[in-house]
């Protein structure tokens, strides 16, 4: 029994060390320009067409490699989770709406709620701009459930539902989404200026 254990710890082992480990520092190299460019794109520059279609499919010419590639070639490691996230958010913007979604659900945080919180919202965009309510407030709600100790990113997303199902008449939907921000996040500015309670009661909800 001994033995067999000694084995399988050093299989995990080996496989960490010549395996696991190459492949990732091999997936960081791959995808630092095209990470670097996104990242300047979403900081700074805006996100234009040219640029975008460089992230996603990389350039001989300047050595960048698109993260469509690294998500193909390196599903499992960490970067290849990034691709995904860069891939759906870039077919966002692109207005290709189908491919974000699918490359934002392949997309896992891991625990980093705030990154996931972006990640859920925008699957709720690219549904929404095809006119899919239901998918689109589902996610949004996704959105404002993951974690509601971080009162700035979970209220945001309260209220960006909670707008979305009010302007979808999903009147039911609005009013529960309006009351959890007002009971659940009553510091928050949105709150305290009044503007929840206008909203509940243009949907007749009042005090």
């Amino acid at each position: 029994m001994g033995s067999v254990i000694i084995l399988l710890i050093a299989g995990w082992y080996g496989y960490q060390e010549f395996i696991k480990k190459p492949n990732e520092r091999k997936a960081n190299e791959a995808i630092f320009a095209a990470e670097s460019l996104f990242d300047k794109m979403a900081s700074s520059s805006g996100f234009n067409k040219d640029s975008s279609i460089i992230v996603l499919n990389g350039n001989k010419e300047t050595d960048v490699i698109g993260v469509l590639k690294v998500a193909k070639d390196y599903g499992g490691t960490k970067a290849g989770n990034r691709a995904d996230f860069i891939a759906g958010a870039t077919y966002l913007h692109l207005k290709e709406f189908p491919k974000a979604i699918q490359f934002l659900k392949d997309f896992d945080a891991d625990g980093a709620h705030q990154v996931q919180s972006k990640a859920y919202l925008m699957i709720g965009h690219a549904y929404a701009e095809q006119n899919k309510t239901g998918d689109a407030l589902n996610y949004y709600k996704k959105a404002a459930s993951l974690n509601k100790k971080d009162e700035a990113t979970t209220a945001d997303a309260i209220l960006l539902a909670a707008s979305y199902a009010d302007a979808t008449d999903q009147k039911k939907e609005a009013i529960e989404l309006y009351r959890r921000l007002k009971e659940d996040y009553p510091a928050y500015l949105t709150v305290k200026s009044g503007d929840v309670d206008k909203y509940l009661a243009r949907l007749g909800v009042f005090k």
